[in-house]
């Protein structure tokens, strides 16, 4: 006797994976599970699952195809609401359903192209119209692809986060910041100049977006080699980031402003004046004007992101098939030759089918004999 549990029997097709599925409810203590697992694996032919293996079962068996499974672990290893919502919309179907939907369009193109061929010898005035529709067709249909590759961006940053970096001198506060933003004891705090060395990094949720907080190296001229690196490490995270948070003391000399880049004056507690115009004036040891920065990155994380908007191209896999359509498309939309004209098309057919896992010649085969009297 090793437990009083139910077992609940699925018969395929009708099932997560396409096969027969049995489950064992157990009550979950570990030693019931153990001693379960060890009973079955001693039996014949039965072995533990393999990482992911159900998963690529429900794929081999077309229960899933790519995007899918893609949205299914970006699901699982969700932390936010808006990375739980994508997620959800990517194993949902959304994206396979809209590059089916383009890559359909594009083989009706194709099947234009394929008819134009035919005609081009007898019927020389037909098979310039077609060509020039097609070219119509195309070059909007490339603008659409752009656009999605252009918010591709924005996708990617819902799936990885946000990137803060906060920068400044030696003991201007930028550890003690993190800190009051982060509302933990993340970062070291001393009045040791060059205490951070290595980038120090804190996970936020701003309103359901998820965000990475970095703590940086002090920038000064300084002839430690290892705080050499620290400050390289610190600038080229800064290059990379989404918003840089630089933080000044009311000493500082003026500083030089950019698009991405908040100015906040630290230490009003000590003096008020600031040689340099900034953004925002906090005290990072009394807390004073944490508040209306944290409130402000909510409200910056709300429009970068902008949650609730469709966002699709999160991985590159995907955002590298788009291009490579876009790329074939406008080729084709500028082909004079109809035989070139195809080739670009079906590359473009080819790369839309790699985002869900399905390419099959066969659908320019069918479109052609469903829409063109070929045979008259």
């Amino acid at each position: 006797m090793l437990d009083s549990a139910m077992v609940v029997v699925f018969p395929g097709p009708a099932t997560a994976t396409g096969e027969d599925v049995a489950e064992l409810h157990l009550h979950g203590g570990t030693a019931v599970v153990s001693d379960v697992l060890e009973a079955l694996t001693r039996q014949a032919d039965v072995r533990l699952a393999e990482a992911g293996e159900f998963t690529r079962r429900a794929f081999s068996n077309n229960r899933l195809d790519l995007a899918q499974v893609e949205g299914l672990a970006d699901l699982i290893a969700a932390e936010t609401s808006s990375q739980r919502e994508q997620a959800l919309a990517l194993a949902g179907g959304a994206l396979s359903s809209f590059a089916d939907l383009w890559r359909m369009r594009i083989i009706a193109v194709l099947a234009q192209a394929e008819a134009g061929l035919d005609f081009a010898e007898g019927e020389a005035d037909v098979a310039e119209r077609i060509a020039e529709a097609s070219s119509s067709v195309l070059r909007t249909l490339a603008d659409e692809l752009d656009a999605l590759l252009i918010d591709g961006k924005r996708a990617a940053r819902i799936r990885d986060g946000l990137s803060i970096v906060v920068i400044g001198v030696p003991n201007v506060g930028k550890s003690s910041l993190v800190n009051a933003l982060s509302m933990r004891d993340a970062a070291i705090v001393t009045p040791i100049p060059g205490t951070t060395r290595d980038p120090v990094e804190v996970s936020l949720n701003l309103g359901g977006i998820a965000a990475t907080l970095i703590d940086t190296a002090g920038l000064r001229e300084t002839a430690d080699p290892v705080e050499q690196e620290g400050i390289r490490r610190a600038r080229a995270r800064a290059a990379n980031a989404d918003l840089i948070l630089h933080l000044i003391d009311p000493n500082d000399p003026t500083v030089t402003r950019a698009k991405n880049v908040w100015i906040i004056g630290n230490k009003i507690d000590l003096s008020p004046h600031f040689a340099s115009d900034v953004d925002y004036r906090i005290s990072a040891r009394t807390g004073d004007g944490i508040a209306a920065v944290g409130t402000a990155l909510l409200a910056w994380a709300q429009e970068t992101v902008r949650p609730g908007e469709p966002a699709l191209l999160a991985h590159a896999r995907h955002q590298a098939a788009f291009s490579d359509a876009v790329i074939s498309v406008r080729s084709a939309a500028e082909a004079t030759d109809d035989v070139l004209r195809a080739e670009d098309l079906r590359r473009a057919a080819h790369a839309l089918g790699r985002i869900a896992g399905r390419v099959d010649i066969d659908d320019v085969l069918d479109m052609i004999f469903s829409q063109f009297c070929i045979g008259k």
